[in-house]
């Protein structure tokens, strides 16, 4: 995933560029953590603080209403972010919220062949929100076509 400096997301969420209505104020959004000791993190942050009220959603995969999967690596991650905003919607929650995200993928190589393609299906859903994340590869998901199941914790200040 493609992204600045978290110094420069701190702006996206503040700035004109911002996903989220002018009128939300600021304190009711997590804070990026970026130590300038640290490398640049890219599509991640190294860490969020927050205070308020936490939401924490299952692990979800990508499939639609009717229990249909997404296309390919990309077309799941991208359901299942959408899959993610809804439940954060049902608690009130913003995808600028998002604290965290875990990612779990069948194929490291199918992650890195597609991460262009995962980058811009990340930015059509959550914008240019990068939380604290970590991806690993994991053997197989409980459901066999899943590609990818994500994790997420959010928090409403």
């Amino acid at each position: 995933m493609e992204t600045s400096h978290p110094s420069d997301q701190t702006k996206s969420l503040t700035g004109k560029e911002q996903d989220h209505p002018d009128e939300v104020p600021e304190a009711l959004f997590p804070k990026i953590l970026a130590p300038p000791q640290l490398p640049r993190p890219k599509g991640y942050a190294h860490g969020m603080a927050a205070a308020g009220r936490l939401v924490v959603t299952a692990g979800h995969v990508g499939w639609d209403e009717q229990g249909e999967f997404a296309e390919g690596i990309a077309g799941q991650v991208e359901q299942t972010l959408r899959n993610i905003v809804q439940v954060l919607a049902e608690a009130g929650a913003q995808p600028q919220h998002l604290v965290r995200l875990t990612w779990y993928v069948t194929s490291r190589d199918a992650y890195l062949a597609e991460q262009k393609a995962i980058g811009a299906a990340y930015r059509r859903v959550v914008g240019r929100h990068y939380p604290a994340m970590a991806v690993v590869e994991v053997s197989a998901l409980m459901e066999p076509e899943a590609l990818v199941e994500i994790e997420a914790t959010a928090v409403i200040g």
